[in-house]
Parts: C-alpha cells; sequence; structure tokens
C-alpha cells in the first residue's frame, strides 16, 4: 500500500499539466461548494465533456478532488449566513449560524476546517486499504431493505432536533415527508400531488426547498427584527477553536468518521445521508440536548466529519464494483466510459497506475483544506461586515440563482419563496426546519428502497424484517422514538 502510495504522490506532483489540474480541482471544489445552490456538481457537468481531452487518470483525479474539497466548501456560507453550500452541509447550519450569531463565527469555520480535513484523511487511509473487501461486503449485506431501515433509523433521531417540543419535532418530519410524495410515485410512475404543474412530475427539488427554508426565511426573521428595533448585526470572529476544545471533541470525530464510512459505501447515499446521521448521533449521545441549534460547536463538528469521511467511502463501491454513491461520483462513471474504461474490479489489474494517482489526489485534496480553506475563510468572513440592508438583497440574489439553475425553471424560484415563507412562519411557532429539510431529502430516498425491497421479497413483509441489519437498525429506530414519548411525557411531571 506504502509503495503504490508513494507512486501515485510521484506520478501526481511529477507531471506540471497533472499538478495544474490537481490544484485546479481544489479551489474551484471549494468555490463552488461555497455557492448556494451551485455546488459542485454543477462544475462537474461543466467540465464532463472537457476530460475527454485529458489522461483517464487526469479525468478521473479531477472530479475525485473536487468530490473532496466540494464537500466542504458549502459548511463556510452555512455557518456565516444560514444558506448551506449543498445538502450535505445544511446539518451545519444549525450550530454554526447561531455560532455566528453569538460571535463564534472563527470558530465554528475553524472546526469545520479541521474536522473536514481529519474526516476526509481518514476516509482516504481507509479507502486505501479496505476497497476491495469492504465493498464486497457492503454489496453482500446491504440491499434496499437495509436502505430503507437505516433511512428510518435517521428520520427517527432527527425528529428529536430543532422543534420546541417533541411532538413538534415530529411533526416538522412528517411534513418533510409529505412534501417529498409530490412528484410520481417510485413503483408505478403515477403522479401525486403535483397540482396540474407537469413540471412537478420530478417532484420538488433539494437545492430550492434548502434556500427556501434556510436562506429566505432567514432574510424574512432578521428584516423583521429591524423592523421591531431587535436586529443585532452578527458579530465577526476570527479567533480559531483551540487545542483543548478540540481534543474535548475526539469521540465525537471518531463516531462521526464511522457513521461518515457507512453511509459512504451504501450505494445511492453518500455525504448527504451521512451528514444528517453524525448531527444526529451528536444529539442522541449528548448529556446536553437543548443545546443543539443554539451553538454548540459538536454539532459543526460532527457534521462537517460525517460528510467528509463519506467521500472516501463513496469510492469504494465506485472502484470495486462499479456502482456510483451518488450525482458525482455517476459522473465518474461518465468519465471512464468517455475513455473506454469501466470501474469495477478489473480496473485494479488493468490500471493500477490510474488508481492509486486518484486515491493520493484525494489523500493530498483533504488535507489541502487545512491551508486553503484558513486562507480563504479570512477572506469570507470580512462579508459579515456588510450592512444587512446591502447584504439581504445579495444573499436573494444568489439564491434566486442557485434556485433557477438546477432545472432552469422559474418555478422552483416559486418554491424557493414558498418554502421561505412557510419556513418564517413555522420558526415563530417552534417547529423544526431541519426536520422539515431532513424528511424532504430522505423521503424518496426511503420510500423507492422501501419498494424496491417489497418486491424483493415478492411483498412479503415478514421475510422483508427478517434481515438481520434491517431488523436492528428498525429497532433502533423504534427504541429511539420510545425513549423521545417517554422523556416527553415526564418533562411535565418534573416541571411540577
Amino acid at each position: 500500500m506504502i509503495e503504490n502510495f508513494i507512486a501515485g504522490s510521484s506520478a501526481l506532483f511529477g507531471d506540471p499539466f497533472t499538478l495544474a489540474i490537481f490544484f485546479f480541482g481544489v479551489i474551484g471544489g471549494m468555490l463552488f461548494g461555497a455557492i448556494p445552490g451551485v455546488s459542485m456538481l454543477t462544475l462537474a457537468a461543466i467540465l464532463l465533456p472537457f476530460t475527454s481531452d485529458l489522461s483517464p487518470a487526469q479525468g478521473v483525479m479531477l472530479f475525485a478532488v473536487i468530490y473532496c474539497t466540494g464537500t466542504y466548501g458549502g459548511a463556510i456560507t452555512a455557518i456565516l449566513f444560514n444558506i448551506p453550500g449543498a445538502p450535505e452541509n445544511a446539518p451545519t447550519a444549525f450550530d454554526g449560524y447561531p455560532m455566528t450569531k453569538q460571535g463564534k463565527s472563527g470558530k465554528a469555520v475553524g472546526a469545520a476546517v479541521l474536522c473536514s480535513a481529519i474526516g476526509g484523511v481518514a476516509s482516504a487511509l481507509v479507502m486505501m486499504a479496505a476497497t476491495q473487501p469492504l465493498a464486497t461486503w457492503a454489496i453482500r449485506n446491504i440491499g434496499p431493505p437495509e436502505i430503507f431501515a437505516l433511512v428510518f433509523f435517521g428520520l427517527a433521531v432527527a425528529s428529536s432536533v430543532g422543534g420546541r417540543t417533541i411532538w413538534k419535532g415530529w411533526l416538522s418530519v412528517l411534513l418533510g415527508l409529505l412534501i417529498a410524495t409530490i412528484g410520481q410515485d417510485p413503483v408505478g410512475g403515477i403522479n401525486r400531488f403535483n397540482f396540474g404543474f407537469a413540471d412537478l412530475a420530478a417532484g420538488i427539488a433539494f437545492v430550492p426547498a434548502i434556500l427556501g427554508f434556510f436562506a429566505v426565511s432567514e432574510i424574512f426573521v432578521q428584516a423583521e427584527k429591524r423592523a421591531t428595533g431587535t436586529f443585532n448585526a452578527p458579530k465577526v470572529g476570527m479567533s480559531f477553536p483551540t487545542l483543548f476544545e478540540l481534543w474535548a471533541q475526539k469521540i465525537a470525530v471518531l463516531r462521526s468518521i464511522l457513521v461518515g464510512f457507512f453511509c459512504g459505501i451504501l450505494p445511492g447515499i453518500g455525504a448527504t445521508l451521512a451528514a444528517f446521521m453524525g448531527y444526529g448521533e451528536a444529539v442522541r449521545w449528548s448529556k446536553d440536548k437543548e443545546s443543539f441549534g443554539k451553538g454548540n460547536i459538536e454539532g459543526v463538528i460532527s457534521s462537517e466529519t460525517a460528510n467528509n469521511a463519506a467521500t472516501g467511502a463513496a469510492m469504494i463501491p465506485l472502484l470495486a464494483l462499479g456502482l456510483p454513491g451518488g450525482a458525482l461520483t455517476a459522473m465518474m462513471v461518465a468519465v471512464f466510459q468517455m475513455h473506454d474504461l469501466e470501474p469495477g474490479p478489473l480496473v485494479f489489474y488493468n490500471s493500477p497506475d490510474l488508481i492509486w494517482v486518484v486515491f493520493a489526489a484525494m489523500f493530498y485534496a483533504n488535507l489541502s483544506i487545512l491551508f486553503v480553506g484558513v486562507l480563504e475563510t479570512k477572506t469570507i468572513l470580512y462579508l459579515l461586515k456588510i450592512p444587512f440592508q446591502f447584504l439581504a438583497p445579495l444573499i436573494l440574489l444568489l439564491a434566486s440563482i442557485g434556485a433557477y439553475i438546477g432545472r432552469g425553471l422559474v418555478l422552483d424560484v416559486m418554491v424557493m419563496f414558498l418554502a421561505g415563507i412557510i419556513g418564517f412562519l413555522l420558526r415563530r411557532s417552534g417547529y423544526s426546519i431541519p426536520g422539515i429539510v431532513l424528511g424532504i431529502i430522505l423521503g424518496k430516498i426511503g420510500e423507492q428502497n422501501f419498494a424496491q425491497g417489497m418486491q424483493m421479497v415478492h411483498y412479503d413483509i415478514v421475510a422483508y424484517f427478517s434481515r438481520p441489519i434491517c431488523s436492528l437498525l428498525i429497532l433502533a429506530g423504534v427504541l429511539t422514538l420510545g425513549v423521545g414519548v417517554y422523556q416527553a411525557l415526564r418533562a411535565p411531571a418534573k416541571k411540577a
């Protein structure tokens, strides 16, 4: 492994053109990741046709580097402006933005930079050592029933995050699941709840919904505060977290690495579920659950460690078995095919040089987050000094562009503003915006995998839940809900 890694590093740094592509991917991934609604997928889609003129190793390496740094890039705007650059950065905003309002933006971003690098590097190291055996285990043991059970468990954990009461947390998740049903039935392809709009046949797009619930609703909240004279401008903080503060979170970092890696190796899941699961587990194991959503640094650490830990893991099913783990890794399959290659077990024997250049590039890309990320952060932090009356229209403009650019539909911009209005009203009533967003994102994944799993077992519900991993995750989700109900019922008695 070490010899192969050294050979891959030599190939990466020995060719100036390959090195230039590497740095372009690092900077481009961070910048596009930090632009709300655009994300690293936009950059990857733009670059895809041009990879035909690159060597196979250069083309795949470029996309792998964009994947690593783009996953981190969205954390910056999530923390500073409550605008996640991508769905996998949404949980980062839950505590990152409250820290910004408390003048701790530097600590939040510093934690995101360091923990993104730690999660990514750890994932890259495990990826190098365990790609083939782990991918084989996942394919043999993880199917649609297990993915549905994992989604159910994630939703059960999320129901306790962000709501004023557990009942409002549940209602928030159920509202998100209801929104996720808009579109087509995954089995019969029948239109449902599209209100006569043909463009809604594909469902509510993630990006406009996230931008609406986070960015637009936050603009409305701050505008209301200005109108009532209670507005306080965000404080610019440049103090990064101390080593002692980070060391105190070592268990959260390790736990999130494991969660992120597990989610990453599941085809079709990737960094989004990893981020929510990492955050949810942080809440579940914390002794101070009420502090989450109010500026707890552990929330930022858990989310950013988990989503970056998923990046290396997502390469395992792609490279070992040819199964993409998400949208960007699916584009990487296209890069392979453009050069008459097929990702899978044979690529390790036919093109070992390509594999180890990619592995080395991902390792160094995650390390570069430490250095390039700090420089980028210190520049963006000064945006907080812009007066709100100038910053708010700029945020709305960027959010509108981000909502429109995905599918080129004015309807998506309308959805964004509608979500912003709904989010503003629900936030005033104590409902959980994170729960709604998680329900939207995971609802379709859960429904689709449930339907596929039922088809696999010929609609025998007993056989469906007799699978060990599936049963264990379902049981854990039910216990989580049960504990939540017990605590909610005991709360009035405790107060009395």
